[in-house]
């Protein structure tokens, strides 16, 4: 009786594995195929008896471990250098044979593919004195810009996706670039950057021009735009915001339109007021265009490529606000409540080149 309780319950025990599951023991004949385009690496691996696989990518101070049944995996590395990637089959967690690989990385720290045509803006205006001026002429930013790293609270207060660091903004060739990759970080399915002015630079009124070529697509969403300086201490949006450029990407008519806006406390309650621009034909990707505002005590105006197309009168008490010192900020966001999601249309990466700032008062 006991010989056949033991063999029926040994049956229910093996009936109840899956049928997609190895028995336990070693994995064999694992081997890895690596693609690398530019610094992106794709690795397949394949092995006999394997129930999935591991792949991890040894970048500079993170270690990304990537979980796979296929055995696919791509990682970006964002400085060129000779980097350790480990791929592992495993049976169970603990059961597994793995192989260590050595890449090469060559990464091209130029502003490829940015537009070499469009408007240029002059460099004085009558009444004005530049004030100052970031023309990303050296290697790296200078130290009037710091950076926002992370995915903040609640993506930013707007669900936004991506992860900001600081690799993906990059002073060359004249330009700084901010790029938006797909790719996954820490939680995040995507990477950017965000830099600021905040503590080093503020300003009350003038004019401000931004040379930029802007990105596009479904889901992708760069700014220039200001914060008050009392942001610490009055919060959002007692503060005031000036949104001297924002893009919400996509088809149609979102990836040749811009918006300028400014949010503002009315009395404990958010308010805002916003104008937009839109080219006749092509997107803002295509070629470089100029994005000012030019702000008194009474007033701030929004204009592309120094025609005014949006204006607004500051003089209500309620909007003291805007009477008082802002920082900038240059940025390229995913996803959010307002641009939604990437889609099937959206192409990566997205970059965001900048050619000058420049604060006339």
């Amino acid at each position: 009786m006991k010989m056949i309780l033991f063999t029926i319950l040994s049956i229910a025990l093996m009936a109840c594995q899956p049928d997609d599951v190895k028995p336990a023991g070693k994995p064999s004949n694992l081997q890895t195929q690596l693609t690398i385009t530019n610094g992106e690496v794709h690795v397949q691996a394949t092995a006999d008896s394997t129930n999935f696989f591991t792949i991890t990518f040894f970048d500079v101070n993170d270690t990304i471990t990537v979980e796979s049944k296929d055995g696919e995996a791509t990682h970006i590395f964002n400085t060129s250098g000779t980097y350790k990637i480990r791929t592992r089959a495993h049976v169970m967690q603990n059961d597994f044979i793995e192989l260590n690989e050595e890449v090469l990385i060559e990464i091209s720290t130029g502003n490829s593919g940015a537009p070499n045509s469009g408007y240029i803006s002059p460099l004085s205006y009558p009444g004005y004195t530049l004030a100052w001026s970031d023309e990303f002429n050296g290697s790296s930013l200078s130290n009037d810009w710091t950076y926002d790293l992370g995915t903040g609270s609640w993506g930013w207060g707007n669900n936004e996706l991506q992860y900001y660091k600081q690799d993906n903004a990059v002073v060359a060739d004249g330009l700084l670039t901010i790029t938006a990759k797909s790719e996954t970080f820490n939680t995040s399915n995507y990477t950017s950057s965000r830099i600021k002015t905040q503590g080093l630079k503020s300003w009350k009124y003038g004019r401000i021009d931004v040379r930029a070529a802007l990105p596009y697509g479904q889901g992708i969403w760069p700014a220039i735009w200001m914060l008050g300086d009392n942001i610490t201490t009055a919060g959002w949006p007692a503060c005031g915001e000036i949104d001297i450029m924002e893009l919400i990407g996509g088809a149609g008519a979102n990836d040749r339109t811009v918006h300028g806006t400014v949010h503002w406390s009315n009395n404990g309650s958010h308010a805002q007021y916003g104008g937009s621009k839109s080219l006749t034909s092509g997107k803002f990707a295509d070629n470089f265009h100029v994005f000012s505002i030019v702000w008194d005590a009474n007033s701030i105006h929004w204009l592309l490529d120094n025609v005014e197309y949006h204006s607004i009168d500051t003089n209500p008490a309620e909007m003291n606000e805007f009477r008082e010192k802002f920082f900038i900020i240059l940025n390229v966001a995913v996803g959010g409540n307002w641009p939604g999601s990437p889609d099937a249309t959206t192409t990566f990466p997205q970059k965001m080149f900048v050619d000058y700032v420049r604060v006339f008062q």
